[in-house]
């Protein structure tokens, strides 16, 4: 453990470092690589359409709901 912060220093610089345990890989610590951002505004325009009712519902469910009395 010692040495720990040298083997993050060495991952974080790209190198792959394989841990072993009694002679066996266990471990291998990496750079860790941020994901893009997500894109998804706008990614299905033109795509979709909202029809008019569709926050109607149907009167007996919307009663179970206690949506209506």
């Amino acid at each position: 453990m010692a040495r720990f912060s040298e083997v993050v220093e060495q991952a974080s610089r790209g190198q792959d470092v394989i841990i072993t345990s009694m002679g066996k890989r266990v471990v291998r610590m990496t750079r860790h690589e941020s994901a893009p951002p997500n894109q998804c505004f706008g990614l299905l325009r033109g795509q979709l359409r909202i029809v008019d009712d569709c926050d109607t519902w149907p009167e007996e469910i919307a009663r179970d709901l206690g949506m209506v009395d």
